[in-house]
């Protein structure tokens, strides 16, 4: 699968049900009590962390997220049916922000943390909830509300034990399927990886996550090359490893190399 980094999509939480209007029926009781049920909650929109997924590629195409809207209230102070939830699943290291205002939302870094991107609209309440000692038999019910709805970015920084850093075309895609099962694109030019590449590597009874992240140049702070993509990727890192290339296809010699990492 593509790995994506970055997503853009909408999420819209269900509306609640409706109250019911309604009273009570039965023979013997020809002027029962009101017995309408509240309308039972909008479908929410969450966004979980799932550590069995590596990117966002399966939103690049599918953007919209609407969930189920609840049910309407009944006789017998029967509460509708809560509309269905809608569970967003995204990498871990995954950042939402609202899109527009740049509202920082949440960081879901671990597996299983979630947001409540969306939320569903509460149901509207039944006939039988106004009654009073001066109301015996309310003939009114209430509307359910609108679930919310947003535009949300999606920001991937890559959650890994080591970093291989290095300028273009200096063997860090060849150090990663070297260490470990990873098998990432390998060619003599730069910029061959576009993108990080994951591998996973046992060592010392303990398994580590190795990423080769895109070629770095002198001045990706300033969003030069890859620029600020490159960067992200190497923010959460706990260790960097520096590679510096010393075949005859290296961009520069081994210290100018070491200098522009530095």
């Amino acid at each position: 699968m593509r790995f994506l980094d970055s997503a853009e999509i909408s999420v819209r939480a269900g509306k609640g049900g409706n109250g019911a209007l309604s009273f009570r029926r039965e023979k013997y009781v020809p002027r029962g009590g009101p017995d309408g049920g509240d309308g039972g909650r909008g479908g929410h929109v969450l966004i979980v962390a799932d550590d069995h997924i590596q990117t966002l590629a399966d939103y690049e195409y599918r953007r919209r997220f609407i969930a189920g809207n609840g049910g309407n209230g009944r006789g017998r102070n029967q509460t509708g049916p809560s509309g269905e939830d809608v569970f967003v699943k995204v990498p871990c290291g995954t950042i939402v922000n609202e899109k527009g205002t740049g509202r920082f939302l949440a960081d879901l870094t671990v597996a299983g943390d979630t947001l409540l991107a969306a939320k569903g609209g509460r149901g509207g309440r039944g006939n039988a909830r106004f009654t009073s000692s001066r109301r015996r038999s309310p003939r009114f019910s209430e509307m359910g509300g609108d679930g919310e709805a947003r535009d949300l970015v999606l920001d991937l920084k890559v959650l890994a034990d080591v970093g291989l850093v290095g300028l273009p075309n200096t063997g860090k895609s060849t150090l990663l399927s070297a260490i470990s099962g990873s098998r990432p694109q390998i060619a003599p030019y730069p910029f061959t990886t576009l993108s990080p590449n994951l591998g996973m590597m046992d060592f010392d009874n303990r398994r580590m996550i190795v990423a080769d992240v895109p070629g770095l140049i002198e001045g990706a702070h300033m969003n030069r090359g890859l620029g600020h993509a490159f960067l992200k990727h190497v923010e959460r890192t706990r260790l960097l490893v520096y590679v510096i290339g010393l075949s005859e296809n290296a961009p520069s010699s081994p210290v100018d190399q070491w200098n522009t990492l530095r």
